[in-house]
């Protein structure tokens, strides 16, 4: 398991994301604002895998318009998509930016990197 380590993004997490948290629940809101703050809404994304939780298949495009208040974990964090005419809340770990900012497009590549630590 893993990934092979990369020093600027382990200290970008370390000093910007996580700083001063002690805990997950800590560190899943320290997550939770770093993305908040840093994802340009809206952008378009694509389905990268199926999850039992969400309804989107692989390779689904969707327009992700916003962050959920649905309490988020270490290991999940939400964004809200349009979806066949209504908002749904679908985990970003599933989505790969398609059309977005640099800096969404590294966020979410830094909430995937910490996810396969």
């Amino acid at each position: 398991m893993g990934v092979d380590r990369d020093e600027e993004r382990d200290e970008r997490i370390e000093m910007e994301i996580i700083v001063d948290t002690y805990g997950a629940e800590e560190q899943a809101m320290g997550w939770n604002a770093y993305l908040d703050d840093t994802l340009e809404f809206p952008f378009e994304a694509r389905c990268r895998t199926e999850r039992e939780e969400s309804p989107l298949e692989e390779g689904e495009p969707v327009r992700v318009v916003g962050m959920p208040t649905t309490d988020s974990t270490l290991s999940q964090q939400f964004v809200t998509i349009e979806w066949k005419n209504r908002e749904l809340g679908v985990p970003l770990k599933q989505l790969e930016p398609v059309d977005a900012s640099n800096t969404t497009e590294q966020a979410v590549a830094d909430w995937h990197y910490w996810l396969k630590r």
